[in-house]
């Protein structure tokens, strides 16, 4: 009766006999069909029985828990035995051992009739697919966990880069990419696509440069991808891949100390802003006249040294790091300063709140935000040691370096730029940058509506050439502008300048 009932069986089953049921087995290796819980389904279809699929904690990992004997699953497990066959009058049960990269399996089959010849190569030939299974899928799983982790130390890396921490930067690179930042200096470039494209941008970025350079998938903006390349060839190589793209761009900054690598990153968001109006899809930061560069050197340096005092008494590395988040503070949003640096944002807002009540002042007023970014880019530019002698003890206050007669007339072309509009948008943008950039507060200041003030500051970016609604560099230039021509009043810091 039973082999009758198997014969039955046979006819009866969905996968059909001899190599039909093969070739079902052999679809579930196809790279859309790789799925344990459907081969172990059509496992329990073709043998019609009840089928389970554990580790040798006992662990279900597909189909439906059969109640097993302990110790023979132990055996099979261990290696002592590959297979095993149970029965008594209610049932039939088959195991088989399942090879697996970092943990043995159980193939389990119970049925109520006896396994043929044809149900036991159906269960052999499943162990063998779902073998291969499992170790494409540990594979895959292995390499996704590697992907990750040198994705993530590229970020790290890049956080040290950002907080001036080059040393550091240097030891975490030198395990995987050796000789990468050996370099003094770099270029920055973002790279800017869909978010859904990013990751192959990615990979695309660090095929292109042969891993010669900082491949970091931003952690701000999720369409963009920063890339570090201290070699030469590095710009070359993004630009042919842009070409490549039809909706991809790029942005460099000139080249930089690694110190400066926040700075960096500044300029080639600000060139990516202007390579969305570029044929070619790129833009270079434009090393323009720079109103620190018109001011007297000397006296510059020591205003920057009084101005950053306070900090002085605070241990190297806090100071440090306060200054470090200032800066990219200044140039972005907390939220965005925060995902750079790797922190959140409340951390980003307590260590500026922390500056802000040693300098005395408020970072709500857009000329203090101008005013610190001018010591702090000066700061960087030059080593703790020049600050030193005759030039800490400069008497030189910010009037003194802003009335110079280079930095005023740099002042007044910039803004004289804007009074051939009719619609007087120095006025307005005088007027917003007075209220810290508040186009509401300017509207009521000016009896028009808010939308007015964003568009008469919008239309004075392309005529200076500079971002304005974004915080940056380009703005505080502005505000500076503002401030030697005298449209606004100078700042006061912890009342010393």
């Amino acid at each position: 009766m039973a082999g009758r009932e198997d014969g039955n069986r046979q006819r009866e089953t969905p996968a059909g006999p001899g190599p039909a049921w093969a070739q079902e087995l052999l679809e579930h290796l196809r790279p859309a069909g790789r799925d344990l819980r459907r081969v172990v389904d059509w496992l329990s279809g073709a043998v019609r029985g009840s089928v389970a699929l554990q580790d040798a904690a006992g662990n279900l990992m597909a189909g439906t828990r059969l109640p097993l004997d302990e110790d023979l699953v132990t055996d099979i497990t261990a290696g002592r035995i590959a297979s095993a066959a149970w029965e008594s009058r209610e049932r039939h049960l088959r195991l088989v051992r399942v090879e697996h990269p970092s943990r043995t399996c159980v193939l389990a089959v119970s049925r109520e009739t006896p396994f043929d010849r044809r149900a036991s190569d159906v269960v052999t030939h499943t162990a063998q697919v779902i073998e291969l299974l499992l170790a494409a899928r540990e594979s895959t799983a292995a390499g996704h966990r590697l992907r990750r982790a040198t994705s993530d130390l590229r970020l790290a890396i890049l956080q040290l880069l950002m907080v001036e921490d080059t040393i550091a930067a240097r030891r975490v690179a030198a395990g995987l990419w050796p000789g990468l930042l050996d370099a003094e200096t770099a270029c920055v470039y973002v790279v800017e696509s869909d978010p859904a494209l990013r990751d192959r941008i990615a990979e695309e970025c660090l095929d292109s440069t042969r891993e010669d350079a900082l491949v970091v998938r931003c952690p701000a903006m999720d369409g963009h991808v920063i890339v570090v390349g201290p070699r030469d060839t590095t710009g070359e190589a993004l630009r042919s891949l842009v070409g490549r793209h039809p909706d991809i761009f790029l942005g460099g900054s000139v080249r930089q100390s690694l110190a400066r690598t926040a700075t960096a990153y500044g300029q080639a968001v600000s060139a990516l802003a202007v390579a969305h109006f570029r044929p070619d899809k790129t833009a270079v930061y434009a090393e323009r006249t720079h109103p620190e560069r018109l001011m007297d050197p000397e006296g510059l340096r020591g205003w920057t040294a009084r101005v950053l005092r306070p900090l002085d008494t605070l241990p190297h590395h806090t100071r440090a790091e306060l200054l470090a988040t200032t800066r990219l503070g200044l140039e972005f949003t907390a939220v965005n300063a925060a995902k750079v640096l790797g922190v959140s944002r409340n951390t980003v807002r307590a260590r500026m709140e922390r500056v802000e009540a040693l300098l005395g002042t408020d970072f709500a007023d857009l000329t203090v935000r101008a005013v610190v970014h001018l010591a702090l880019n000066t700061q960087i530019g030059l080593p703790d040691a020049e600050f030193t002698g005759g030039t800490a003890d400069s008497t030189l206050r910010l009037c003194d370096l802003l009335s110079g007669p280079a930095v005023r007339t740099w002042a007044q072309h910039l803004l004289g730029r804007l009074d051939a509009d009719a619609r007087n948008p120095r006025r307005t943008l005088r007027t917003w940058i007075a209220v810290g950039g508040n186009a509401e507060r300017a509207a009521q200041a000016l009896g028009m509506h808010a939308q007015t003030v964003r568009e008469h500051v919008r239309s004075a970016e392309p005529v200076l050439e500079r971002q304005l609604l974004a915080a940056g560099t380009d703005l505080y230039e502005v505000v500076l502008a503002h401030l030697a021509v005298g449209d606004l009043d100078l700042p006061v810091l912890h009342r010393h300048d």
